[in-house]
């Protein structure tokens, strides 16, 4: 059984303190990373197109529609 983080893919973020590759209001896919989540931190790919590790306070997840992800996953 899949756990719920697992199903975690997209964010959308509300603060960019400090942080250049991040824009508020933006959507951002999330990846899979164990530690990072225990220590606060989610695994984000900014708009440098690297992931890089941000607060998990700066984004809210967002469960989006089926056809809204493979949208965003084109323009990967």
């Amino acid at each position: 059984m899949k756990k719920i983080d697992d199903e975690i893919r997209y964010a959308l973020c509300i603060e960019n303190r400090d942080s250049e590759d991040l824009e508020k209001r933006k959507i951002y896919q999330v990846l899979p990373d164990e530690v990072a989540k225990e220590e606060g931190y989610l695994r984000i790919i900014d708009e440098s197109g690297e992931s890089y590790l941000y607060p998990e306070s700066y984004f809210v997840i967002v469960h989006l529609p089926q056809e809204a992800e493979n949208a965003l996953q084109m323009n990967a």
